[in-house]
């Protein structure tokens, strides 16, 4: 079977090693971003090195569905398309260049919380159950049939970090059977359940922005679905934006008289925030541009007032 591959990310990586592994398949090219443009995925992988190693050519593209990447698609001739880390729609003339068939990766348990942003929306939603998925794209968004799925639990304190960890070895474990099953010539589909379907927005940095006025829990879920390999979770003071980077809820005692944003304590691990529902957020590990330790009983997260 000869593939294409199209992403820029980590279980990109993990896909073109799988391939190249893979007696059965042809890895014929990789289809990544330009350098430049590495900005469009926080967890950008050059992928140069890796498709070298197996033998795979790479082209550089802004525009999957562009005219260019296109042409050069339809002279490889294709059996399957494989778009894993790719953020770009794959249009109908796209979808047409693969003789076989195009397979995507989902970082979610298809039908639920297709879109963007999963991971970040799923510790959002305090699910506690997730999955990755592998399957056929068709002209719906992630709604084709299924080729495979893993499901794990989630932790309490799981972070976008660790999440991100799980479903790339999931993934790892899951794509050499899948390939398998697909060089057969006949894999084994399920179809996605639409009754069942739930959809995950576009998040922006912005998006990050804590709000102090929620119950701590809500703050720390935000910390914790925000964090690295995405841009953080953030608040401000004057014209300083503040990355909270890892924090837990602590129980507050002797602070009543304090406003929701307002630090209320100062210790050797860190500086605790008031929340909205008089809990408190013990601040452990942050970043700032600040020279200066953010001043005792600083309000946190409010815009400072026009001229």
């Amino acid at each position: 079977m000869k593939a294409i591959l199209v992403g820029a990310v980590e279980s990109t990586k993990i896909a073109l090693k799988c391939l190249a592994a893979s007696a059965k398949w042809d890895l014929a090219a990789v289809f990544t971003l330009p350098p430049d443009l590495s900005g469009r995925h926080s967890d950008f992988v050059d992928l140069a090195e890796e498709a070298a190693r197996a033998g795979a050519r790479i082209v550089r593209t802004a525009n999957i569905n562009s005219d260019a990447a296109l042409q050069a698609i339809r002279e490889m001739e294709p059996d399957y398309i494989f778009v894993i880390g790719w953020s770009q729609i794959c249009g109908e003339q796209f979808r047409a260049t693969a003789s076989k068939g195009v397979v995507g990766y989902h970082p979610a348990p298809l039908p639920r919380l297709r879109g963007r942003a999963v991971i970040p929306w799923t510790i959002l939603l305090d699910e506690p159950i997730s999955a990755s998925s592998l399957f056929l794209i068709d002209e719906g968004v992630d709604s084709g049939p299924l080729l495979g799925q893993r499901y794990f639990h989630l932790a309490p304190d799981e972070t976008a970090a660790t999440l991100y960890a799980k479903h790339m070895a999931r993934l790892e474990e899951m794509l050499p059977m899948v390939l398998e099953d697909i060089a057969s010539g006949s894999p084994t589909l399920s179809i996605q359940d639409e009754r069942c379907a739930t959809y995950a927005a576009r998040r922006r940095p912005e998006d990050g922005l804590i709000d102090w006025a929620q119950p701590a829990s809500a703050v720390w879920r935000c910390v914790r679905a925000c964090g690295d390999p995405y841009p953080g979770a953030w608040t401000s003071y004057g014209d300083d934006r503040i990355v909270i980077e890892s924090a837990v809820p602590i129980p507050l005692h002797h602070h009543a008289a304090a406003l929701a944003g307002q630090i209320v304590e100062r210790g050797e691990r860190g500086f605790t925030v008031k929340c909205g529902d008089d809990q408190g957020l013990l601040v452990s590990r942050w970043r700032t541009a600040r020279e200066k330790p953010l001043p005792n009983h600083a309000i946190l997260g409010r815009p400072k007032a026009a001229a």
